[in-house]
């Protein structure tokens, strides 16, 4: 029987335990004849990453005692490669390469832990390893990002390309005689702009003459392939979506145009959106409105036909002979791998990523919408209605609403099941997942719209996405909170100190101080906020501007904050600052600070807590009563 209840206060079987449990992390998947390999991240193994073979049954290809994770351009990725019967991976704890065969001890290839490499490929011919190196060694300078290759017997390894600031996807064709890889400098991100470069393979292993391909500094290229007849493939965005390209002859053409994207933001290597089922048949991923689509496309027909999947998120897309693997996922489904038989469209699940079962009643199907928003343009969002098979609101009651504000932010949210996502709304709030301006999924153009607006743009869009919710009267305009982490949290905190919109705020590990960020990071990222807000030092004016540190006292909106007191990105201090401003505005604030937590929640104890506190929280502001048995939380300034 349902029963009457308000929003906020419906109890729900999906716990703030079972948000903060700890399911495996599924990335990277590899093919290499009938076997399958992905990677795994444990966090009942304190995050350890663990390179898994499929191959009938089911085992691990890096022992005990090591950790299959890379740091190039820091996020990594890319992290091992599957030949000849053998694993290579680099090792987190000292960054060296490894080869690992089954039944022996991993063996050690390098030996500078100040060198870190990335995105194999393994040249049979010469039996090395072709990839990118990231050189720490000179402790004064910014790292050196080199392609080199490393001879598997010895170590020994021959730079092949540098020069520029960054290299990736170094990929040989057939026959050996050609690689393809791509290349970019500052201030660009690889999806700003880049370079596809073809150079000539010398019988020394060494690079002869070089020819650019594609790109410049208004085209993003993604993941250059060679399909088996040795033309090169690649993704590139030069007209306006990322569409799936290839180079014969000479002369470039897009294999498949649509108003779709084939490909996204380069953040980690590893990443794959297409492989060759034959010469002219190519399987890939695309995009579109929110959601993902598997499709075959015939190269010379230039015809496309789709898959019929149960998945509305796929990613690390790999194909062999009469087979395909990705990582699907959808509303109800946490990632798992994969196996398409591509003669017959069916599919096998190799290895889920969680295994917890919840009723679909709990279950908050995804909607995507697009909206009104400033200068006559449009934005877009995923929404999550509040449900619950056991309740139903009083008759004269709009449901509170959170605007969940992504990190990146050049990224996009995804429709995978989020058992955060659906803490929320199986409680009876509704929640609105903002693709603002500058995410990525809706063409070149959209993801242009942050350039040098981020602040603003943002900002915009995630209190346009509110009122348009409240507009159709799925939302109350009283009760609407906005949150966010890291980048979220920057919007999260802009939107509280330069609009009187929102009715409370939740920042975890927000960025309030744009000095301190373009200051402290690492190279990959050291100039991304030149394109994002405006070169440094040169308009320090708008850094200033933006920050939301310098602009406390205009908040006027309850807020709890959560904050890593080990966070080296936001440091403590900046979270504290906040605090105070708000004791003195005589806003409701809390703040909760966690021991041994960095730029981001690890310890299932502490995203437990930070879940239970934030609705704690919202139910005091809010006005309801949780039904959850949950720790109080000091709230200043709250009569």
């Amino acid at each position: 029987m349902v029963k009457t209840a308000p929003y906020g206060s419906w109890k729900s079987p999906i716990t703030a335990d079972l948000t903060a449990s700890s399911s495996v992390r599924i990335s990277d998947v590899q093919v290499y004849g009938d076997r399958v390999y992905w990677s795994e991240m444990r966090p009942d193994e304190k995050g350890r990453c663990v390179v898994v073979e499929h191959n009938g049954g089911i085992r691990d290809c890096t022992p005990a005692g090591f950790n299959a994770r890379t740091t190039v351009h820091e996020y990594g990725g890319g992290a091992y490669t599957v030949a000849d019967g053998a694993v290579y991976f680099s090792n987190f704890e000292d960054q060296l390469l490894y080869k690992y065969e089954h039944g022996k001890s991993p063996a050690k290839i390098t030996n500078n832990p100040d060198q870190r490499h990335a995105d194999y490929f393994h040249d049979a011919e010469r039996k090395r390893l072709i990839c990118v190196r990231e050189d720490h060694s000179d402790k004064a300078l910014e790292a050196v990002n080199t392609i080199v290759a490393i001879n598997v017997d010895d170590g020994s390894s021959q730079t092949l390309a540098e020069g520029n600031d960054f290299y990736s996807n170094p990929r040989l064709n057939p026959d050996g005689s050609f690689l393809a890889f791509m290349t970019w400098n500052h201030p660009n991100m690889p999806w700003d702009g880049c370079e596809l470069w073809v150079a000539d393979v010398e019988g020394d292993g060494s690079l002869g003459q070089m020819t650019l391909v594609s790109g410049g500094p208004e085209e993003s290229i993604v993941q250059p392939e060679w399909s088996p007849d040795g033309i090169l493939h690649f993704v590139s965005d030069k007209d306006g979506w990322w569409n799936l390209h290839r180079w014969r002859e000479g002369k470039v053409e897009n294999v498949c145009p649509m108003e779709a994207e084939f490909g996204g933001p380069h953040w980690v290597f590893g990443l794959s959106y297409y492989g060759f089922e034959s010469e002219k048949s190519v399987i890939a991923i695309y995009s579109k409105e929110g959601l993902k689509h598997l499709v075959r496309i015939d190269a010379d027909e230039k015809t496309l036909e789709e898959f019929e999947t149960r998945y509305t998120d796929l990613s690390y897309l790999k194909v062999d002979e009469g087979y395909a693997v990705f990582i699907g996922g959808n509303y109800k489904t946490a990632p798992e791998v994969v196996k398409l038989d591509l003669k017959n469209g069916d599919t096998r699940v190799l290895k889920r990523s969680d295994y917890t079962e919840i009723d679909d009643g709990y279950l908050s199907t995804p909607m995507p919408i697009e909206y009104p928003t400033e200068n006559g343009l449009t934005a877009h969002a995923i929404f999550y209605p509040p449900v619950n098979k056991d309740y139903g609101p009083p008759d004269d009651e709009s449901p509170p609403l959170i605007v969940k504000v992504h990190g990146g932010p050049t990224s996009a949210t995804t429709t995978t099941l989020s058992w955060g996502t659906q803490y929320w709304t199986s409680r009876g709030f509704g929640l609105v997942d903002v693709n603002y301006g500058g995410s990525t999924g809706y063409g070149r153009e959209y993801m242009r719209r942050l350039d040098r607006n981020w602040g603003l743009v943002d900002v915009d869009d995630s209190i346009n996405a509110a009122k348009y919710l409240i507009g159709q009267k799925l939302a109350d305009p009283e009760r609407v909170a906005i949150r966010g982490g890291s980048a979220g949290g920057y919007t999260t905190l802009g939107a509280l100190a330069f609009r009187d919109f929102f009715k409370a705020g939740a920042s975890y590990y927000g960025l309030s101080d744009l000095e301190v960020f373009v200051g402290d990071t690492h190279k990959y990222e050291s100039r991304y906020l030149f394109s994002l807000v405006g070169p440094y030092p040169e308009r320090k004016d708008l850094y200033e501007e933006r920050s939301a540190i310098n602009h406390m006292d205009q908040i006027r909106a309850p807020m709890i904050i959560f904050q890593g007191l080990e966070d080296k990105v936001v440091p403590p201090n900046q979270a504290e600052l906040m605090v105070d401003a708000l004791r003195r505005n005589g806003l409701p604030v809390a703040y909760i600070p966690f021991e041994g937590e960095q730029h981001g929640f690890r310890m299932a104890k502490n995203i437990k807590r930070s879940l239970e506190a934030e609705l704690y929280f919202y139910s005091k502001i809010f006005g309801f009563t949780p039904s959850d048995d949950i720790e109080p939380v000091h709230i200043e300034n709250l009569e």
